[in-house]
């Protein structure tokens, strides 16, 4: 279901449940005509039995559910939203969430979860939105969500993800918009986003990276938006950019990284600053770490002048071993006439 679609389904339902609702399982609200089950802020310790068979939108904000256990959702085929985060949850047993064959979005965001079961996509294949952000998750291993294959939304920022299987998101081919935002993940290798050719805003701020492979950005061809600002990049190769061909413009966020200002750089975001489907959205805002005399600059107030400055200090050099050399040659031809010049009266002599 479109965005636009299920926000209209909540909204009716909301509608609709507020004449309609009435005390079913566990202090849970139901409006059966609706088919939303309010079950928001009541103390549960697990998934309440008895919800209605034609409900739709299950909420379980709120609670104190701390394990999921197999077949708490046993019996509720039209479930198409699930909402249970801020609900104290470490863990979800194996074929916990199995029956939910149709459900649409899943929101487990704000839990305790340290992992993600091997079999917690098998039975998700029409998930379209899954939100997993600010648990504890640690790494993603590529069988977890490899079955997700109509997800369009994953949230997975404010974690604490190190790791992420070259696998992991092989499957997710119709993914649009995926943030690992506040993680700990250390680079993007070449590889990872092999199948996101329809991905249009990736967010990897404020991670630690420090290297982007050069093909990694490669299969984005639909990217609109990246996020790469507050990461521990202190330079980056252009040549990682301009693999990312895109239909449209993508703009790059890039500040906020302890970047070292020098020639090199410079020339990269000249680079990029140039390119067509390119757009540095906050080159105004990259500042420099070092070297020293630069740090706290703008990289745009010193537009121009780094490699002028390079190139300047190339020609000092320059100048100066060319004239160290002239100096040499000229003293060893002294030093040659002086040789020649007190060994002539000797062949007189003889």
């Amino acid at each position: 279901m479109p965005v636009t679609g299920r926000v209209i389904l909540c909204v009716t339902l909301l509608l609709d449940s507020a004449s309609g609702m009435k005390p079913c399982r566990d202090r849970c609200l139901c409006a059966e005509s609706s088919g939303l089950a309010d079950c928001r802020l009541r103390g549960l310790v697990r998934v309440p039995a008895g919800v209605p068979r034609g409900t739709r939108l299950l909420d379980l904000s709120g609670n104190e559910l701390t394990d999921v256990h197999a077949g708490s959702f046993v019996g509720l085929w039209s479930l198409r939203i699930l909402l249970m985060s801020n609900s104290s949850i470490r863990t979800l047993q194996p074929q916990s969430l199995s029956s939910l064959q149709f459900l649409e979005r899943l929101d487990l965001s704000v839990n305790r979860l340290h992992r993600l079961p091997r079999d917690f996509s098998r039975s998700l294949a029409s998930l379209q939105e899954l939100r997993l952000d600010r648990n504890l998750l640690r790494r993603l291993d590529s069988a977890s969500l490899g079955r997700l294959e109509n997800l369009r939304r994953l949230d997975l920022s404010h974690n604490r993800i190190r790791t992420v299987a070259g696998g992991a998101f092989v499957g997710l081919s119709k993914l649009s918009r995926l943030s690992l935002e506040g993680n700990r993940l250390n680079a993007v290798p070449d590889g990872l986003f092999r199948r996101q050719g329809r991905l249009e805003v990736l967010l990897l701020g404020h991670n630690n990276i420090s290297v982007i492979g050069a093909e990694a950005l490669a299969p984005l061809r639909s990217l609109a938006l990246l996020g790469l600002q507050g990461n521990r990049l202190q330079a980056v190769g252009f040549k990682a950019f301009q693999r990312l061909r895109t239909t449209s413009t993508a703009d790059l966020l890039l500040a906020s990284n302890p970047w070292i200002c020098d020639c090199e750089l410079q020339r990269v975001f000249e680079k990029i600053r140039r390119v067509r489907h390119l757009r540095a959205y906050d080159y105004r805002d990259v500042v420099c770490r070092a070297p020293a005399q630069r740090a706290g600059r703008t990289l745009a107030s010193l537009d121009g002048r780094l490699c002028v400055a390079e190139t300047a200090s190339l020609l000092v050099i320059t100048v100066t071993v060319a004239l160290a050399v002239i100096g040499a040659l000229v003293k060893a031809g002294r030093n040659r006439k002086s040789k020649q010049t007190v060994s002539e009266p000797e062949r007189r002599d003889s």
